[in-house]
């Protein structure tokens, strides 16, 4: 399968999703970045204004995502918008690749937590990069495993911190890099 069949699913936000969004384009691979209006992203290829009526389509209780994840998180409407369109992300994709920090409790820290928790909710392949261990993970519906991951999957999703490290930015690259070379 060539590059140019696949499309990524993000949020083009600065950090992890704005460096999917890179070499997605570096690549030759359709974007589709999930936003609304007021939302600050840095990505411009490939965005999508989700309305009103379609973020709706996301809309869970914080209560049961705080729950979920062992955290509270805030009730603004931007933090629900934004988990919202998370949603969306995850509903297009056939896999979801996260760039972050997995926690004791197997869930993955911040707001990006919430995709690698709808990822297991949908029963969809979950790739972590932990930043501070440098190393890729899939978790198996119990546990998280060690792995070298590449895409499989047409529609994919690409998320993650915000605070992107050297580490991090590298190991985005790899993965484009491994899943497509000749």
């Amino acid at each position: 399968m060539k590059p140019e069949d696949f499309t990524l699913f993000s949020g083009g936000v600065k950090g992890a999703e704005a460096e999917f969004g890179a070499n997605a384009e570096r690549l030759g691979m359709e974007e589709v970045h999930f936003t609304f209006e007021g939302h600050k992203i840095v990505r411009k290829r490939g965005v999508r204004f989700l309305t009103q009526d379609e973020l709706k389509h996301g809309d869970v209780s914080l209560a049961y995502v705080s729950k979920l994840m062992n955290r509270k998180y805030s009730d603004g409407p931007l933090f629900r918008k934004i988990l919202q369109s998370i949603w969306h992300m995850a509903n297009h994709a056939g896999e979801v690749f996260v760039v972050g920090h997995i926690l004791e409790d197997k869930t993955v820290k911040g707001g990006t937590g919430w995709s690698a928790e709808l990822a297991k909710l949908f029963n969809k392949p979950l790739y972590v990069f932990d930043q501070d261990q440098e190393q890729w993970f899939k978790w198996n519906n119990q546990s998280w495993k060690k792995t070298t991951p590449k895409i499989h999957n047409k529609n994919f999703a690409g998320t993650g911190t915000r605070f992107l490290n050297t580490a991090g930015k590298q190991a985005i690259a790899d993965l484009f890099d491994h899943s497509f070379s000749k």
